[in-house]
């Protein structure tokens, strides 16, 4: 005969197995969200790297391209917008507006070196002045790093959207409001390329 303490206690097991179960995938869910912020933090160590050169590249190149002022304003400024967007992207690194503002000024960025570059080839002193070679080697190294930890990444997004989309997950990102990370990508296939750096 069933007593009305055995459907209490039957009852008192089955709310712990749900909160149990509750439990262990909020869990995963800020492990998941952390692996990404962890994931960010790696890139904007790297992103921060590369501003810090860019100023040093551009004294550099100025001593030498005098009259070119317009593109090394343009270096500078695409850097100070893209160094604002970072620190945007870093407060809240799944921010999908944040994420397609510094994906944006990455892209405008680049785009700005590599004219820096191609205008640099008119300037044989300045393709065989040291410093320049070292800052531009120093750049390439850094690009490289940057497109590593994007990829890391965008692989930590990618599985903190797919742990958060699929069911029973979803329910619980629902009820405690995780919402989808935004990758880190530039939008335009032609400035995907990392910036070649040749003198």
């Amino acid at each position: 005969m069933i007593t009305g303490t055995t459907i209490l206690i039957a009852l008192a097991v089955v709310a712990g197995l749900v909160l149990m179960f509750v439990v262990v995938k909020y869990n995963g869910l800020v492990v998941a969200r952390n692996l990404y912020r962890n994931s960010f933090a790696q890139i904007d160590v790297q992103l921060k790297r590369r501003y810090d050169l860019i100023p040093n590249l551009v004294e550099t190149a100025k001593a030498y391209m005098g009259h070119e002022r317009e593109t090394l304003e343009a270096v500078i400024a695409a850097r100070n917008q893209a160094s604002g967007a970072r620190s945007a992207a870093a407060a809240n690194p799944g921010d999908p507006a944040a994420m397609v503002a510094l994906g944006q000024a990455e892209a405008g960025l680049g785009g700005t070196l590599g004219r820096l570059f191609a205008l640099s080839e008119a300037y044989p002193d300045l393709k065989a002045n040291q410093t320049m070679m070292q800052l531009s080697e120093e750049l390439t190294s850094t690009e490289n790093r940057v497109a590593f930890a994007r990829q890391a990444y965008n692989d930590a997004v990618m599985q903190f959207n797919n742990q958060r989309e699929v069911f029973p997950t979803n329910i619980i990102a629902g009820m405690f409001n995780f919402t989808a990370a935004q990758s880190f990508e530039i939008t335009n296939p032609a400035e995907r390329e990392v910036v070649k750096v040749q003198f």
